[in-house]
């Protein structure tokens, strides 16, 4: 063996042995496990939040993949429409200071192709670095033809159905990228701007009311002006008439109890439902007009009057200018208010009336909610079932359409000169194409195989619709798209629904449950039967990593300084039940001139690794004197085994026991934790310590053999329980140590023999080791020399306590460096002892003839002196009443505690 572990020397040979021998295909025995990738966008390289995703992705199929499952992981890359094309844009604006509008469609399409093209291969090498054993042939990406044909598959049922409509409603606009967005793809940010209050006059001449607003520019589209109806100053006015200032438009004033709150302001609004969602929710109530002022690239369109040409911002402080110099301005204060931003372009979200395609949600959002709500779909954590149903339960109809040029176009063509008869004339005998007749666009024309030409019908034009469609759509169909449906594959009648989804909270909504539909309204059944929502990293300030806070750790970094299984294993002892978890990130500089965002908890896997590593090497020439690394390893005998021997062992299936129940359940960083504690606690740092003299005896007798043979079956049980979570470094050193077996990655999971299980010899090696780090402890707070024998009394509670300890003394002799060990339940403190309380009783180690008396008692009573002063002041503060009745309850508590505990 190396002296030291390299994992770059190692880990590209076994992803190109796992891969050549076909172990990440599907073995054809056993019940299926399936999973698909949530699939990265192609907008650039992974991320840290990706590598925890595909870590656990990973040790699950691993680990089912070893228990005897016909397992299937299907990886690929989402096409990303809105956030794909906005970053090429600006890329190509940057570069070349052109716009899509200079390159034409077909242009800027296939540079977005190029740009796929090479990040899916830097994503698909990310992915495989990361040790993901998924089947590689299957790569699918949602633009492909498989996928594009589920598309349109899918968009024809619902279109057939009537499911899906074209309708003009107000939506989310993005004046940068010139599309609609979700809801769920807008971020709000706190802004420093204004509140105007000015007159709205009255149409007869009596006077005015007043309104506020922080958008004046809005005034140009009010078709209302709202009171509450129960306000006293202002009932008399429902019913009359006000005039837009500007535009001399005559306008209601009406009533309005949901909409108005005549505490807030001056206890009026005005109404603009074509830019704003509470307006638009209003004029529906009180069937106002709609007047959209503004155009889809933000600029106020003819019906803002002497203001159309200006941009929003432009016209915002144009307004309210003329308001000031025409008398309308009543005051202006400053006002710290939430304003939506597009989380693509980061520009503020403008709220349009626009033509837009939607999917209806009704019945389809309520199947949805059954799934989960009934147990058929479990989602892990459960508290997250709140937001799918929440979400779900509003049932608003899904804006389906994107005014863009990447993704997919949707199927339909208009045609506004043509009959009936002409439709069936062309498309009669096809079952292929659907029909149906808008009121206001004439004949809309669904294909679901093919496009058509423009001269389909003859001696009509057939136009196109340029909108393509939302890319959660296409994310929808991903469970069953990527197993070639809407075709009848082996590989969906074998392994859908698929058996769990890997993803994080923040796209339940926008993903999760949309699947959902997607599967129960074209396989009838669910997508997946469990859904494990993993915690979002956070930097050590807690906030999100990103490339704007220059906090974002790159995966390959850290593989490049740590090794894949270093990586691997902190990401999954982050896998708690917290909603988020932070890791510190530092800049450092490498010694190739880089700098790199990296965290010192990736010490922890690569000193695990090398422990491990290290250990196996210690004990390869002395396992191999004993031939204990044969391929059917030889029995333990039982009449040669030592206490400490039929603890290892036990140990050995309680972790067995622990690690599978931790993998049933998705609580990783437990498994984590369990694998590192048994490794490093209690194999490497207890078990080896024990038996090191047995081991490193010249002469090979039947109690070395023995020791052999145990840590031979240790060793590679414990290899098998790791390589899920690190299996670069656990394949490596079964093929060292025990080149004869079968690769790791499908050797057979190993079984509890809960014959070896004995709790009650456990607990009592956790007594014996507390005594051995309390023993440790004095030495490292007195500064006693590791080689300086102690004396040692242990008082315990109980006689059961003396005899177990008494037990296991030649452990605490050994491991603690003591000479004089007393233990005994009648035991007194000696003179001078420093003393620790331990389970099951307490810990002495006399001092005398160790230290410095007189300093001592100096020093202690220095420290005694710090802490009276200390809670002398705490009391003087909690004398105080001002500090009493003026903090905050929680600090006033802090103090107490404080005190408390001195």
């Amino acid at each position: 063996m190396e002296t030291r572990y390299t994992p770059q020397n190692i880990e590209s040979r076994w992803l190109e042995l796992w891969n050549t021998k076909g172990y990440f295909k599907p073995s054809g025995k056993g019940e299926h496990f399936s999973v698909v990738i949530p699939p990265p966008n192609v907008t650039g390289a992974l991320h840290l939040g990706h590598a925890l995703n595909n870590t656990v992705q990973d040790v699950l199929v691993r680990y089912r993949r070893k228990t005897g499952r016909n397992t299937l992981w299907i990886p690929g890359t989402d096409h990303a429409g809105i956030a794909t094309q906005a970053v090429v844009e600006t890329r190509i604006f940057e570069d070349e200071k052109k716009t899509r509008h200079d390159l034409g469609r077909e242009a800027l399409v296939q540079r977005i192709w190029e740009w796929k093209d090479e990040y899916e291969e830097r994503i698909t090498t990310q992915l495989k670095s990361l040790g993901s054993s998924c089947d590689w042939e299957r790569q699918r990406f949602t633009l492909d033809p498989i996928c594009a044909k589920a598309v349109r598959h899918a968009f024809f049922n619902l279109f057939k159905k009537g499911l899906i409509y074209r309708g003009k409603r107000l939506v989310n606009w993005d004046t940068h990228l010139q599309t609609a967005v979700a809801d769920d793809e807008i971020y709000h940010e706190t802004v420093m701007g204004k509140f105007w209050t000015f007159q709205y006059r009255l149409a007869d001449g009596s006077g005015y009311i007043p309104v506020a607003t922080t958008r004046p520019e809005t005034v140009l589209g009010d078709t209302a002006l709202a009171v509450h109806p129960n306000d006293e100053r202002y009932k008399q006015y429902i019913g009359k008439k006000v005039l837009v200032p500007f535009i001399g438009r005559e306008i209601p004033v009406i009533a309005d109890g949901i909409l108005v709150d005549p505490e807030f302001g001056v206890g009026t609004v005005k109404v603009t439902p074509a830019h704003d969602p509470n307006d638009y929710q209003t004029g529906l109530r009180h069937n106002l007009p709609m007047v959209n002022i503004f155009t889809e690239e933000g600029l106020v369109n003819e019906n803002g009057g002497r203001f159309a040409g200006l941009t929003i911002a432009a016209a915002r402080e144009a307004v309210a200018q003329a308001w000031e110099d025409e008398g309308y301005l009543i005051e202006v204060k400053d006002h710290e208010h939430q304003v939506g931003h597009s989380d693509r372009s980061k520009t503020p979200i403008e709220p349009l009336l626009s033509d837009q395609w939607f999917v209806k949600m009704d019945n389809l959002a309520e199947n949805a909610m059954e799934a989960v709500r009934s147990g058929e779909i479990k989602i892990i954590p459960e508290r997250y079932s709140r937001a799918y149903l929440d979400w779900l339960g509003e049932k608003r109809d899904w804006c389906i359409s994107r005014q863009l040029w990447w993704g997919h176009q949707i199927p339909i063509w208009h045609c506004t000169t043509c009959s009936e008869s002409d439709l069936n004339t062309a498309f009669g005998e096809r079952d292929d194409i659907y029909w149906f007749r808008s009121e206001t666009e004439g004949w809309l024309i669904c294909s679901q195989s093919e496009d058509l030409a423009e001269d389909s019908i003859a001696g009509h034009k057939l136009l196109r619709d340029p909108d393509a469609l939302d890319t959660w759509f296409s994310s929808a169909l991903w469970p069953h798209s990527t197993m070639g449906w809407p075709e009848k594959t082996e590989t969906l009648e074998e392994f859908y629904p698929t058996s769990v989804l890997v993803t994080s909270r923040d796209i339940i909504t926008l993903w999760v449950a949309r699947m959902v539909i997607f599967s129960q309204e074209n396989m009838g059944t669910i997508p997946f039967k469990e859904v494990y929502i993993h915690p979002k990293i956070l930097d050590g300030q807690g906030r999100t990593m990103s490339k704007s806070l220059g906090n974002g750790v790159d995966p390959l970094d850290i593989i490049e300084k740590y090794g894949t299984d270093a990586l691997r294993f902190v990401m999954a002892s982050l896998c708690t039940d917290n909603q988020d978890v932070r890791l510190p990130v530092k800049l450092e500089k490498q010694a190739d001139g880089r700098t790199i965002n990296t965290s010192d908890r990736f010490e922890i896997g690569r000193n695990f690794s090398n422990k491990l590593w290290n250990a196996c090497r210690f004990l390869l020439p002395h396992l191999k004197e004993a031939g204990a690394l044969q391929r059917e390893l030889p029995p333990v005998n039982e009449d040669l085994l030592a206490l400490e021997d039929r603890w290892i062992l036990s140990r050995l299936h309680t972790a067995t026991q622990n690690c599978t129940k931790y993998l049933e359940e998705y609580r990783f960083a437990e498994l984590a934790q369990e694998l590192y504690r048994f490794i490093w606690d209690d194999i490497c740092s207890s078990y080896l310590e024990i038996k090191k003299s047995i081991i490193n005896q010249a002469e090979l007798d039947e109690v070395k053999s023995n020791a052999m043979v145990i840590l031979s079956q240790v060793l590679k049980q414990s290899l098998q329980l790791l390589h899920p979570l690190m299996p670069f470094i656990t394949e490596e050193l079964n093929g060292i140590l025990f080149p004869q077996s079968a690769a790791l990655i499908v050797d057979a999971w190993p079984s509890v023999e809960s014959a070896w299980i004995n709790a009650q010899i456990e607990e009592t090696f956790e007594k014996v080791f507390a005594v051995v780090e309390g023993v440790r402890s004095v030495r490292g707070r007195y500064g006693v020399s590791p080689a300086r024998k102690l004396a040692t009394v242990v008082k315990t509670d109980s006689s059961d306590e003396e005899k177990a300890l008494q037990s296991c003394a030649h452990i605490v002799v050994e491991l603690a460096g003591v000479e004089d060990l007393n233990i005994s339940s009648a035991a007194t403190k000696p003179a001078f002892s420093a003393s620790i309380v331990v389970p099951g009783g307490e810990l002495f180690v006399p001092l005398e003839g160790l230290l410095d008396l007189d300093a001592e008692k100096e020093r202690l009573s220095k420290e005694i002196a710090k802490a009276q002063g200390f809670a002398t002041a705490i009391e003087r503060k909690l004398q105080n009443d001002k500090f009493v009745n003026g903090a905050p309850a929680a600090v006033v508590e802090r103090e107490r505690v404080k005190l408390a505990t001195q």
